[in-house]
């Protein structure tokens, strides 16, 4: 496996090359996505914006020709978002001078009137080309497309967003409408290059690589699609470069013509590099890892814009709700039996009857530490504002809703459930879907006749991650407070006070 471009290296290398003549027949392309407000680095010690500007700052430096650009999802995921509400991300990337940027659907968690106000400052041009946004907050804000021009070679850029169906909260993109993303697509990458005459054409997606059980993808796009050279992509936060061997970089499209793909992970942990030979018309993309390596590099004065705000921060960390006596991480079934279980016993007390509860892995966007569990720990393990609902609903629908949870997007249950499935496959070829074996509720399997009562979010409850059977049940009841706020008061006011967290590691929905 090809290793990633180390930032030591690659500081170096780019150092030693600004002290020569810049080599004018190439274009770097700089590229991020799901950054998820992460400006700190993260739990895992990687990542943060101070050291992401040093590695750009670098870069521009050793290449005459350089691009900066955003998939999308730059928002969401820590307490700056809670706190600021997106101002200090969008700041920041103008600070790192971001040439050009999409839309996530997570822009769209503040609704379109808001993530409108938070854009109306970008100083980089906005693309939505699968958007129709003239109905909504964001008319006039975004570009079908762009060309851009290096030593006498036109690039042309367009942008491929998902359906909001199922993944944006009903509401949230009022006025926008959706638009075939193939079809868009191929409309765009066939005026670009026939045309506009343009020598390569990139789309910028946020669709998801190869995720099971999704139709529009950066595969589907790329096998689907004429005229596209490359796919800088988001949204499923994977790692798609070179020498990752279960994702592969390249693929072909309907002319049998190679298409490069490429998206670096999550939470700004990688700086995407792609070097294109103008000449040639040539791809090579690597990735930077952004780690502490980059800490002596860091802009001063950025770091100390950044402090009165991080103060808040602390002061949310520091306001303990109780103690685990054991670590949760991201991902954990500890994680995902502590939240289930909790929705479940909360649900039980306020209406009794409760079968058991559901939970979405991808609200869970923090692990817990071992120790004292601080408020902003809570609030960003749970940043989306979900509140828990009661549902009644038929065992036919809760099978058809099981069938959605065997995709991988939703396998957090109480500990009620005991489900068995085989996950899905994802190949360059195509996409297995996943299958249950097996599901008791209290020890017995699911009646299609009965009525069953379940806990879950109200995201899953309106249809959220595709759980469109969810939406066939009858609501019986909601929690006032949304699920991070219920945790907190919980154990710091309510029957939890004092109580010590002691994680539960089974494996509830196992393989």
């Amino acid at each position: 496996m090809k290793k990633i471009l180390s930032p030591a290296i690659a500081l170096l290398l780019a150092a030693s090359a600004a002290l020569q003549p810049a080599n004018a027949e190439h274009l770097v392309i700089m590229h991020t996505n799901d950054t998820h407000s992460h400006i700190d680095p993260e739990e895992s010690g990687e990542g943060g914006i101070l050291r992401r500007k040093a590695a750009i700052d670098s870069i521009r430096m050793a290449e005459k020709n350089s691009l900066l650009i955003d998939a999308g999802d730059f928002v969401q995921g820590s307490l700056y978002f809670y706190l600021y509400g997106g101002k200090v991300e969008q700041q920041l990337m103008n600070e790192l001078g971001y040439d050009m940027r999409i839309l996530g659907n997570h822009e769209f968690d503040i609704t379109a009137d808001s993530i409108a106000r938070v854009l109306s400052g970008s100083k980089a041009e906005l693309l939505a080309t699968n958007y129709d946004l003239s109905h909504s907050a964001l008319n006039g804000m975004f570009k079908p497309m762009t060309i851009k021009e290096f030593d006498g070679k036109r690039i042309g850029f367009f942008a491929i967003n998902l359906d909001p169906e199922g993944m944006i909260a009903p509401g949230k993109a009022e006025g926008v409408k959706y638009l075939d993303g193939i079809q868009a697509a191929n409309a765009a990458a066939w005026w670009l290059r026939n045309i506009e005459h343009c020598d390569m054409v990139v789309a910028i997606t946020h669709i998801g690589y190869n995720t099971a059980g999704a139709d529009l993808t950066d595969m589907a796009l790329a096998r689907n699609s004429r005229n596209i050279d490359l796919i800088i992509g988001g949204h499923s936060h994977d790692v798609v470069e070179p020498g990752v061997d279960d994702k592969p970089y390249k693929t072909t499209d309907l002319n049998d013509n190679e298409v490069i793909i490429v998206q670096a992970g999550k939470y700004g942990r990688n700086l995407g590099k792609i070097d294109i030979d103008l000449d040639k018309l040539s791809i090579e993309p690597s990735l930077i890892a952004i780690d502490n390596r980059l800490d002596s590099k860091a802009d001063p004065q950025l770091k100390e814009w950044l402090k009165p705000y991080q103060q808040g921060l602390d002061s949310l960390y520091n306001l303990k709700v109780f103690q685990a006596t054991a670590e949760m991480p991201q991902g954990s079934e500890e994680l995902k039996n502590f939240l289930s279980d909790f929705m479940y016993d909360r649900a039980q007390e306020a209406v009794g009857g409760v079968d058991f509860a559901i939970m979405n892995d991808g609200g869970i966007r923090r692990g817990l530490p071992k120790g004292n569990v601080g408020k902003g720990y809570i609030l960003e393990m749970l940043p989306f504002g979900n509140a828990s609902v009661v549902l009644d609903i038929k065992g036919r629908d809760l099978l058809d809703a099981f069938d959605v949870m065997a995709q991988g997007r939703v396998t957090a249950v109480s500990r009620q459930a005991d489900v068995v499935y085989t996950p899905a496959v994802k190949s360059e070829k195509g996409n297995t879907p996943g299958r249950i074996n097996s599901i008791k509720i209290n020890g017995k399997p699911i009646d299609p006749d009965k009525t069953y009562r379940i806990a879950t979010i109200d995201y899953l409850a309106d249809g959220g991650d595709y759980m469109k059977p969810l939406t066939r049940a009858t609501r019986v009841a909601k929690v006032d407070t949304d699920l991070a706020e219920d945790i907190v008061s919980y154990y710091r006011e309510g029957k939890g006070r004092g109580k010590k967290v002691k994680p539960d590691s089974s494996n509830r929905f196992r393989q």
